[in-house]
């Protein structure tokens, strides 16, 4: 786990231990958490955004290095910041990513059903940065061509969410759920697929081609 703020860092470190998790490292900056990954080659790299020597984008960056070094380890970036450019780079570099806001993780269940579910192959993105991606489109994008409820299941999908997920959280229909999803991927041309990772590349990939 990496963060260049200690007190969080022991924080979180001590809470994943509470809950199961063997912790075999910490580190305060990029150079440091990428010579422990090499070291041990955990299952799992949570990772800041933001730590020195700059305090800009390392983190992402050290997150990028591994992914491309390591690519069957599963990184969660657990930030207060929203880098979208840095962002979407990563997380279109395949499954078993995450990129979550602190300040909205709201209590220990949401974070470890967040790993639990990068852990097994998924990818889990923090809704604030769903629709920060989409405000980034330009206008005439083929967004434009779904409807506002299409919109907010698209969303949904992005944030790694299953169809049984979308009808929890929209109070609609397993059927309609399949209805909307069928018509988003023929909408924007992406291929349809069972796997709820494979979705969330799929706009991934789309939004990246703005």
């Amino acid at each position: 786990m990496a963060d260049d703020d200690v007190l969080l860092r022991e924080g979180v470190a001590s809470l994943l231990t509470r809950e199961g998790f063997d912790v075999v490292g910490q580190a305060g900056d990029g150079t440091r958490l990428l010579e422990l990954v090499r070291e041990h080659v955990p299952d799992l790299a949570i990772v800041d955004v933001r730590m020195p020597p700059t305090g800009t984008t390392e983190g992402l960056q050290t997150a990028s290095e591994i992914r491309k070094e390591f690519p069957s380890i599963a990184i969660l970036v657990l930030s207060a910041y929203v880098e979208v450019e840095h962002a979407l780079e990563l997380l279109s570099s395949g499954n078993r990513i995450g990129y979550l806001l602190k300040t909205r993780v709201t209590d220990v269940a949401e974070l470890i059903d967040a790993l639990d579910r990068i852990s097994k192959g998924g990818s889990v993105i923090d809704p604030f940065l769903v629709q920060r991606l989409f405000a980034a489109h330009r206008r005439g994008d083929p967004l434009a061509k779904l409807s506002a409820r299409e919109r907010e299941v698209l969303a949904l999908m992005a944030e790694g969410r299953s169809n049984a997920g979308i009808v929890h959280k929209l109070w609609i229909t397993e059927p309609t759920v399949e209805k909307h999803v069928h018509s988003i991927l023929t909408k924007l041309c992406l291929p349809e697929t069972t796997a709820d990772h494979r979705r969330v590349l799929a706009v991934l990939a789309f939004l990246n081609a703005r």
